[in-house]
């Protein structure tokens, strides 16, 4: 293919991503806001284009075939180098009045990204910013594409076109109900020793998911996972509901009576939270200011 046809089809690159990123083509259609009889015909065209297949489809529902995961990646990769352009473009590489597009975990939300940005507000009053929470997988997705400049993320991602800097240690304890036989160790346990308790977790997809299941196997376990979530504090209320026991950051919530949480001695729960960019994308004044203002302030409250 040439370099015309490239030019071409990068319209249709936006659509493809969103349905992509959706799985279901209604979705995808209400999210961009087009009828989906014209994202399904534009889609359809770019495979033609192509020739070969990009998703499988069952109804409206549809998954990214080998081919279709290769272009992924690329036209996350060229979106992202367009949306960075048009923000300096149109004026968010401005220093002082531009914007910054930042992804990160949904637990940093809570107190982490706040007291940051208002510190760094307090410097840069006029910077803009675009938002984006969710789990690990979803932020670097946010990145790749140019929705987001940086990202505050863990597990640290080890992908030669990311750049990766970590900037501080998260712990995260055991929580049990208020009246569980180890909510008066207060001194600590040995993440063993929940071995045989339903445990509140995380949905698969989310970082903090795969980090917890690797600290109980090296415990000698595999957890029982009774209730799945997306959110910490429903998980604590879960918990504080006499449901199970969780590992959960501490200090994402007020401690409550409900939930006691324990220092796990072995082994160590901790995690590193790093701050991530795409390493060949150019990185705007104000976005360049916020990733300096990060490296030398602590992440987390102490």
């Amino acid at each position: 293919m040439d370099a015309p046809w490239a030019l071409a089809v990068a319209p249709r690159l936006a659509q493809f991503v969103a349905v992509a990123r959706a799985e279901h083509m209604t979705h995808a259609a209400e999210e961009i806001g087009v009828p989906q009889s014209t994202l399904s015909r534009s889609i359809a065209r770019l495979e033609a284009d192509l020739g070969v297949g990009l998703f499988m489809r069952s109804g409206r529902t549809v998954r990214l075939t080998r081919e279709g995961r290769t272009l992924l990646r690329h036209a996350e990769r060229a979106l992202g180098e367009l949306t960075a352009a048009s923000r300096e473009i149109h004026g968010d590489a401005d220093e002082l009045h531009g914007r910054i597009g930042l992804a990160f975990l949904t637990t940093l939300g809570v107190a982490a990204v706040p007291r940051l940005l208002r510190d760094f507000r307090a410097t840069h009053p006029d910077v803009r910013f675009t938002l984006m929470q969710g789990p690990h997988q979803l932020l670097l997705e946010r990145l790749r594409s140019g929705d987001a400049d940086l990202a505050l993320t863990s597990p640290l991602p080890d992908e030669p076109e990311l750049v990766v800097e970590p900037l501080d240690e998260e712990e995260l304890r055991l929580a049990v109900p208020a009246d569980h036989p180890l909510a008066t160790r207060r001194e600590g346990v040995a993440l063993a020793e929940a071995a045989r308790e339903p445990f509140i977790g995380f949905q698969r997809g989310f970082g903090m998911r795969g980090t917890v299941d690797a600290w109980c196997r090296e415990a000698g376990f595999v957890p029982r996972v009774s209730f799945e979530g997306g959110d910490a504090e429903t998980l604590r209320g879960l918990v504080g509901a006499g449901l199970g026991v969780a590992l959960l950051p501490m200090s994402v919530h007020p401690a409550t009576p409900e939930v006691v949480e324990l220092p796990v001695i072995t082994p160590r729960t901790t995690r590193t939270i790093g701050l991530v960019r795409v390493r060949d994308r150019r990185l705007t004044p104000p976005v360049q200011a916020l990733e300096t203002f990060l490296r030398h302030r602590p992440l987390l409250a102490t």
